[in-house]
């Protein structure tokens, strides 16, 4: 094997190849890289030389990535992406710290987000980043992720992942409406077959959790698998079903982990009390990047969400009570 064999590749002729690679176009591969298009041209000319190989088939008004181009830009692009991670990263830790949590979007709104700002108090030099989408992100290789809390069935749950709380669904109507439903202006709801004369808020979900959070399930839990309600008003997502509740559309078949101070507060009323309750297999769980947990201040947040998330099943337990349940209903 010959010395230039053995040679490691340029780092910057492999960013030009990733570029070209990515907009088949040598001119925005340029502008992307802040050079001109001669020195990009260049770069990849280079790049073939070393590798003893061509990498893109030039055509007069086009360019193809051929077959060894393929082979090539399977490896480089991740590597480069983990590699901008990590420089950011070791930024991050020369500056201000930050830690960036992922979480489904109807968490974030009705749990994270009311308490986050408590944890920021407490600890002035931390900044929260916030990523909520619902796909699962695997924090191995996103690793400007530091932390996940995500939504789990039992055979999912990774070995290292913290149980915050388990799962509770209850129906629940607006204050307006239930004072309306009290003074005889809206349709009872002493029984749940009373649900028929109202329309029902339900989410709108393919995900497998969704067997579990539609009111088929409740209904069928119920022995009025048959019912028909009023009318649907299917929604996207969680938080929208509660503001639609809170707005007196329907009734919701609310996560009651994420609603409870609602409930608390008034502003959402639960009908059935505690015989309208049903629980589910899924729960919440919190997940650390590995290389994440040796940061304080991601230990300082992850033991911070578990005790947000011990008072949560504290005053979940609380609320199941039956003469709380009566109180609340009562008011």
């Amino acid at each position: 094997m010959s010395a230039r064999s053995r040679r490691p590749l340029s780092l910057t002729n492999l960013r030009a190849f990733e570029a070209v690679a990515r907009t088949l176009n040598f001119g925005a591969a340029a502008d992307e890289l802040h050079v001109t298009q001669s020195a990009v041209s260049r770069q990849i000319k280079g790049l073939e030389d070393e590798l003893g190989a061509q990498l893109f088939v030039r055509g007069t008004r086009h360019v193809q990535i051929s077959p060894d181009g393929h082979v090539l830009l399977r490896v480089v692009e991740p590597l480069l992406l983990k590699l901008d991670a990590t420089v950011q990263t070791i930024r991050r830790a020369r500056g201000r710290q930050r830690v960036s949590v992922a979480t489904f979007a109807s968490f974030a709104s009705l749990w994270l987000l009311p308490r986050v700002e408590a944890f920021q108090r407490q600890h002035a030099d931390i900044d929260i980043r916030v990523s909520a989408h619902d796909a699962v992100t695997d924090l191995e290789q996103d690793t400007e992720l530091d932390l996940a809390l995500r939504y789990l069935d039992p055979a999912h749950v990774a070995a290292a992942a913290v149980h915050l709380f388990d799962e509770t669904l209850t129906p629940v109507v607006s204050r307006s409406l239930w004072d309306r439903v009290r003074a005889g202006d809206a349709p009872p709801l002493a029984r749940p077959a009373d649900i028929a004369q109202h329309t029902l808020l339900e989410e709108d979900d393919e995900r497998a959790s969704s067997e579990f959070l539609s009111w088929r399930h409740w209904l069928a839990r119920q022995n009025l698998a048959t019912l028909e309600p009023k009318r649907w008003l299917s929604l996207t997502y969680t938080y929208q079903q509660v503001q639609a509740a809170l707005a007196g559309h329907g009734l919701a078949l609310a996560r009651l982990p994420l609603v409870f101070e609602a409930i608390a507060r008034g502003e959402l009323v639960e009908p059935f009390g505690d015989a309208g309750r049903i629980v589910s297999p899924y729960s919440y769980w919190m997940v650390l990047g590995s290389a994440a947990r040796a940061r304080p201040e991601v230990a300082r947040f992850a033991t911070w969400i578990e005790a947000e998330a011990e008072r949560t099943r504290a005053a979940v337990g609380a609320a199941g009570t039956p003469a709380v349940a009566s109180a609340r209903r009562a008011r």
